[in-house]
């Protein structure tokens, strides 16, 4: 109850707080001089009534003194020692006035020493009920604010406790540090702990999150200390990098929650800068898809490497805009920014677009990639990824495009999906037509799922989280690869330059991680814990609902198992059979016609022929 009444107290508005303080001291200041008289006659007595109205004036003298000396601007929890001295000044200038008031109407029986004790006590009791208040709202925050420690004791942790010793919603009662040198030590009166008491810490404090403060620290040592912290059910959050705090001190609002990439533990490869401008810088870049996840980051970094012009092409009205918007925004060089609606299905208008803006390189992002709906509207996904694809290749080489990257996926290989086999089309296309004969070079690039794409499990678990649950996973054994959006775009971007010709590049995703795993890590990271029959009492159940349609239990990103090392050691290049264009293009031409019909049955046996290792689950 009293917690309730301390919160409803702070939260009041400034000018309400005010008030409070105003009727505290009027209050004060009356009691304060019928216990002079009581201290200076040794017994407690019913003073005449002229008495009574000459000291109800005390309050009328003190607060226009007190308003002038600043005591009501003061913020409480920040009171120090010159609002202590304001204070006394402010209290002995009323109680000289007040002591001359007394003695100028002439009120009988009123001793001298009464004014000097009345001014003692008020100094007394105005500074004491002020420290009281900032004590309760400083130095016992559990009351009011989040206690949590602090992971690292090193400069950024130090600044850290700084900040948040006057915030309004942190209370660091402890840090932590692996460094054996400063344990068992103090920083500003906050002691410095090994890991291994971080339970007592959590149990002993009421810990409600640990802030990371370590911020140049490798993303294989942060994973560490994730996968330490996971089992501790408290809000994780982290300062951000060195190279974002490189303009000024930590401040509170920089803190964030830890973000999902920081579990992946891959350390970042520096980018080889002479392949990411070769196709870039001076030229006209297209980008097919342009608002979609992976087609908006290429959009960012191309951006950077100061292209001669931009094209971005997307089906979808809403996300073009944006990231036009957000382009338009970033861009220091004035690059100029063309936004054109359109489709990949339409041949002529592709053909339009190429030839009138003279494009010299084409980044072919454009697809549908959700899986489920693919595989209820196979027709679409058909005429989308392969049919798109064979026409923005096709419209390429009759402009005399320099360079066409397709943008493919690990579900490509060995499909049991439409939308997996329809990319894997796509590819066909793009290696067949590289052994024609024209001007373009023909490349792709393959790899696995993004962390936070429109289509990764990512975004889904954070919002299921954040309603109360449940997590909904396909299988408990289902594993993905992952990688973040920028690192995967800068890897195409190296990938395309590298190209010499019907080259399927492979980007090395790292080790497989299973969807479970991350939905319990997620959960953990939030500060909750797992529901299950181990912990019933837990706050998010996760609920398995079998795969879903066409989708498998693990992804591959090789059709066979021959692949080469290029000169960047995350990028692979596969030796893989293709089909002849002479064979490929009539296919193509009944593919889609079998697609325009929604002849979902001869489409089917007509995608098979031309990928015998796809193994459809539906449809």
């Amino acid at each position: 109850m009293f917690q309730s009444m301390l919160k409803s107290l702070v939260n009041l508005s400034r000018k309400k707080k005010k008030l409070l303080m105003v009727f505290s001291d009027v209050f004060i200041i009356i009691f304060i001089i019928f216990m002079s008289l009581f201290l200076r006659y040794g017994f407690f007595f019913l003073p005449k009534i002229s008495l009574i109205i000459a000291f109800l004036f005390a309050p009328l003298i003190a607060i226009p003194i007190f308003i002038r000396f600043g005591l009501y601007r003061e913020i409480l929890r920040f009171i120090g020692f010159r609002s202590l001295w304001a204070i006394v000044q402010a209290v002995s200038l009323y109680a000289l006035v007040w002591g001359v008031f007394i003695f100028l109407i002439g009120i009988e029986n009123t001793p001298r020493s009464v004014v000097l004790i009345n001014w003692l006590l008020s100094i007394i009791s105005i500074c004491s009920i002020r420290m009281i208040a900032r004590w309760i709202l400083t130095d016992d925050k559990n009351l009011l604010y989040k206690n949590v420690v602090i992971y690292g004791a090193g400069d950024a942790g130090r600044q850290l406790l700084l900040a948040l010793k006057q915030s309004k919603e942190y209370n660091p009662v402890g840090l932590i540090d692996d460094s054996v040198q400063i344990q068992n030590q103090a920083i500003n009166g906050i002691s410095v702990s090994p890991p291994s008491d971080l339970n007592d810490l959590i149990i002993n404090k009421n810990i409600a999150e640990i802030l990371i403060a370590m911020p140049s620290i490798s993303r294989l040592r942060r994973k560490e200390i994730m996968n330490f912290l996971e089992s501790k059910s408290v809000t994780v959050r982290s300062v951000p990098s060195i190279s974002e705090l490189a303009q000024g001190v930590i401040k509170i609002e920089d803190l964030r929650k830890v973000n999902i990439h920081d579990l992946l533990g891959r350390e970042p490869i520096e980018p080889n800068i002479k392949l990411l401008k070769t196709k870039i810088t001076d030229k006209v870049v297209l980008v097919t898809g342009a608002g979609g996840s992976i087609g908006a980051e290429l959009c960012r970094q191309i951006l950077v490497l100061n292209p001669k012009k931009i094209i971005l092409f997307d089906i979808s009205e809403s996300t073009l805009y944006q990231i036009e918007q957000e382009l338009i925004s970033e861009n220091v060089f004035e690059i100029p920014i063309v936004p054109v609606l359109g489709s990949v299905r339409y041949y002529s208008k592709l053909l339009n677009i190429f030839e009138f803006y003279k494009v010299d390189t084409i980044y072919h992002a454009a697809a549908y990639k959700h899986v489920p709906l693919v595989e209820l509207n196979p027709s679409e996904g058909i005429l989308n990824n392969s049919i798109g694809t064979r026409n923005v290749a096709e419209a390429a080489i009759k402009a005399k495009v320099e360079t066409f990257v397709l943008i493919s996926t690990d579900k490509a290989v060995r499909p049991t999906n439409t939308m997996g086999a329809a990319k894997r089309v796509a590819e066909l296309v793009v290696q067949a037509l590289a052994k024609e004969s024209h001007n373009t070079c023909f490349t792709m690039v393959r790899f696995g799922n993004v962390l936070d794409s429109s289509g990764s499990v990512i975004p889904l678990f954070k919002k299921q989280i954040k309603q109360g649950g449940p997590i909904t996973v396909t299988d408990i054994k289902v594993v993905r690869f992952f990688m973040t959006i920028p690192e995967a775009v800068e890897l195409v971007i190296q990938a395309g330059a590298m190209a010499e010709g019907g080259d399927v590049f492979i980007l090395d995703m790292g080790k497989p991680i299973l969807i479970n795993d991350l939905a319990r890590k997620m959960i953990s990271l939030s500060g909750l814990q797992v529901q299950d029959n181990n912990n019933p009492d837990g706050d998010i159940e996760i609920i398995y609902t079998g795969l879903r349609p066409g989708e498998k239990l693990f992804e591959e990103l090789l059709v066979s198992a021959k692949s080469v090392k290029t000169s960047h050691p995350l990028i692979m290049r596969a030796e893989e059979e293709m089909i002849n264009w002479a064979k490929l293009k009539p296919a193509l031409a009944e593919l889609e016609k079998a697609s325009n019909s929604s002849d979902n049955k001869e489409a089917r046996k007509l995608i098979i022929k031309l990928v015998p290792e796809f193994l459809p689950k539906s449809f």
